[in-house]
Protein backbone atom coordinates (compact mmCIF):
# COMPACT_ATOMS: atom_id res chain seq x y z
CA UNK A 1 0.00 0.00 0.00
CA UNK A 2 1.21 3.55 -0.70
CA UNK A 3 2.41 5.21 2.22
CA UNK A 4 3.48 1.89 4.20
CA UNK A 5 6.67 1.51 5.89
CA UNK A 6 8.94 -1.19 4.64
CA UNK A 7 9.19 -3.80 6.79
CA UNK A 8 11.39 -2.97 10.18
CA UNK A 9 12.49 0.01 7.88
CA UNK A 10 12.70 3.85 7.15
CA UNK A 11 10.18 5.01 4.75
CA UNK A 12 12.12 5.74 1.87
CA UNK A 13 11.34 9.06 0.87
CA UNK A 14 13.43 12.14 0.18
CA UNK A 15 11.07 13.95 2.41
CA UNK A 16 10.16 12.06 5.45
CA UNK A 17 9.88 11.73 9.21
CA UNK A 18 12.66 9.65 9.75
CA UNK A 19 14.29 12.40 8.35
CA UNK A 20 13.51 14.72 10.33
CA UNK A 21 14.17 13.06 13.61
CA UNK A 22 17.98 12.05 12.20
CA UNK A 23 18.44 15.99 11.16
CA UNK A 24 17.35 17.13 14.83
CA UNK A 25 20.03 14.72 16.02
CA UNK A 26 22.38 15.96 13.68
CA UNK A 27 21.56 19.25 13.78
CA UNK A 28 21.77 19.52 17.46
CA UNK A 29 24.97 17.41 17.48
CA UNK A 30 26.22 20.54 15.35
CA UNK A 31 25.55 23.03 17.79
CA UNK A 32 26.80 21.13 20.80
CA UNK A 33 23.25 21.38 22.36
CA UNK A 34 22.18 18.66 24.96
CA UNK A 35 18.63 17.36 24.06
CA UNK A 36 17.53 19.34 27.40
CA UNK A 37 18.91 22.66 25.48
CA UNK A 38 17.40 21.20 22.69
CA UNK A 39 14.09 21.00 24.44
CA UNK A 40 14.22 24.43 26.23
CA UNK A 41 14.47 26.48 22.87
CA UNK A 42 11.61 24.75 21.39
CA UNK A 43 9.51 25.42 24.37
CA UNK A 44 10.84 28.72 23.52
CA UNK A 45 9.50 29.05 20.42
CA UNK A 46 6.25 28.46 20.93
CA UNK A 47 6.34 24.48 21.27
CA UNK A 48 5.86 22.65 24.65
CA UNK A 49 8.77 19.84 24.86
CA UNK A 50 10.92 17.60 27.88
CA UNK A 51 13.84 16.21 26.93
CA UNK A 52 12.59 13.04 27.35
CA UNK A 53 10.70 13.89 24.03
CA UNK A 54 13.93 14.73 21.89
CA UNK A 55 15.20 11.97 23.26
CA UNK A 56 12.16 9.37 21.71
CA UNK A 57 12.30 11.11 18.74
CA UNK A 58 16.16 11.20 18.29
CA UNK A 59 16.84 7.42 20.12
CA UNK A 60 13.41 5.72 20.63
CA UNK A 61 12.04 2.28 19.63
CA UNK A 62 9.72 2.79 18.03
CA UNK A 63 10.67 6.55 17.50
CA UNK A 64 8.37 9.35 18.65
CA UNK A 65 5.94 10.88 15.82
CA UNK A 66 6.66 14.65 15.39
CA UNK A 67 3.57 16.60 14.93
CA UNK A 68 3.57 19.20 12.42
CA UNK A 69 3.75 21.97 15.04
CA UNK A 70 6.88 20.71 16.49
CA UNK A 71 8.77 19.87 13.16
CA UNK A 72 7.92 24.14 12.20
CA UNK A 73 9.52 24.54 15.88
CA UNK A 74 12.69 22.26 15.08
CA UNK A 75 13.01 24.47 11.80
CA UNK A 76 12.50 27.76 13.53
CA UNK A 77 15.21 26.49 16.36
CA UNK A 78 17.79 25.49 13.73
CA UNK A 79 16.99 28.44 11.39
CA UNK A 80 16.02 25.89 8.76
CA UNK A 81 13.83 25.93 5.89
CA UNK A 82 11.00 23.03 6.89
CA UNK A 83 12.04 20.96 3.50
CA UNK A 84 15.83 21.19 4.50
CA UNK A 85 14.79 19.64 7.72
CA UNK A 86 12.84 17.43 6.05
CA UNK A 87 15.41 15.96 3.96
CA UNK A 88 18.06 13.63 4.22
CA UNK A 89 21.56 14.50 5.64
CA UNK A 90 23.92 15.24 3.19
CA UNK A 91 26.61 11.62 2.52
CA UNK A 92 29.92 12.36 3.25
CA UNK A 93 30.30 15.18 5.79
CA UNK A 94 31.21 14.62 9.83
CA UNK A 95 30.19 15.89 13.16
CA UNK A 96 32.94 18.00 12.61
CA UNK A 97 33.01 19.05 9.18
CA UNK A 98 29.17 19.78 9.57
CA UNK A 99 30.12 21.96 12.80
CA UNK A 100 32.56 24.44 11.02
CA UNK A 101 30.55 24.88 8.04
CA UNK A 102 27.56 25.84 10.52
CA UNK A 103 30.12 28.26 12.27
CA UNK A 104 31.54 29.96 8.83
CA UNK A 105 27.51 30.02 7.84
CA UNK A 106 26.94 31.90 11.46
CA UNK A 107 30.23 34.18 10.42
CA UNK A 108 29.50 34.94 7.30
CA UNK A 109 25.46 36.08 7.97
CA UNK A 110 27.51 38.11 10.99
CA UNK A 111 29.74 39.76 9.47
CA UNK A 112 27.30 40.39 6.27
CA UNK A 113 24.65 42.29 8.66
CA UNK A 114 27.76 43.98 9.87
CA UNK A 115 28.55 45.52 6.55
CA UNK A 116 25.39 46.29 6.22
CA UNK A 117 24.94 47.95 9.33
CA UNK A 118 29.25 49.70 8.44
CA UNK A 119 27.10 51.45 5.55
CA UNK A 120 24.32 52.42 6.62
CA UNK A 121 26.09 54.27 9.75
CA UNK A 122 28.87 55.62 7.18
CA UNK A 123 26.33 57.09 4.00
CA UNK A 124 24.70 58.69 7.31
CA UNK A 125 27.74 60.20 8.25
CA UNK A 126 28.14 61.44 4.91
CA UNK A 127 25.09 62.93 4.60
CA UNK A 128 25.65 64.80 7.83
CA UNK A 129 28.73 66.12 6.68
CA UNK A 130 27.12 67.36 3.30
CA UNK A 131 24.83 69.04 5.34
CA UNK A 132 27.14 70.58 8.25
CA UNK A 133 30.76 70.71 5.50
CA UNK A 134 32.44 71.80 8.49
CA UNK A 135 31.81 68.67 10.63
CA UNK A 136 34.65 66.89 8.20
CA UNK A 137 37.59 67.17 10.87
CA UNK A 138 35.97 66.98 14.44
CA UNK A 139 34.53 63.46 12.93
CA UNK A 140 37.75 62.43 11.61
CA UNK A 141 38.93 63.71 15.15
CA UNK A 142 36.35 61.63 17.14
CA UNK A 143 36.92 58.49 14.69
CA UNK A 144 39.87 58.37 15.62
CA UNK A 145 39.74 59.04 19.34
CA UNK A 146 37.10 56.20 19.12
CA UNK A 147 38.74 54.06 17.31
CA UNK A 148 42.49 54.99 18.92
CA UNK A 149 44.55 53.78 15.90
CA UNK A 150 44.94 56.39 13.02
CA UNK A 151 45.40 53.77 10.05
CA UNK A 152 41.87 52.40 11.14
CA UNK A 153 40.02 56.06 11.99
CA UNK A 154 41.92 56.58 8.15
CA UNK A 155 40.14 54.28 6.38
CA UNK A 156 36.77 54.81 8.17
CA UNK A 157 36.70 58.13 7.18
CA UNK A 158 37.93 57.26 3.48
CA UNK A 159 35.13 55.16 3.65
CA UNK A 160 32.94 58.25 4.55
CA UNK A 161 34.42 60.83 2.18
CA UNK A 162 33.81 57.96 -0.70
CA UNK A 163 30.00 58.12 0.93
CA UNK A 164 29.53 54.12 1.16
CA UNK A 165 31.19 51.13 2.92
CA UNK A 166 30.60 49.45 -0.65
Amino acid sequence: MAGDKPEGGEVPLLYSEGNVAARVALEREVRGWSTTELAERVTRAGVKMNQTAVWRIENGTPRRRINLDEALAFARVFELPLEELMSPPLEGLDIDGRRLVHEAVEAFYETRDAQDRLHRAVTAIADHIQAHPDSSRAIHEQCLRLMGDERDARALTGHIEGGGYY
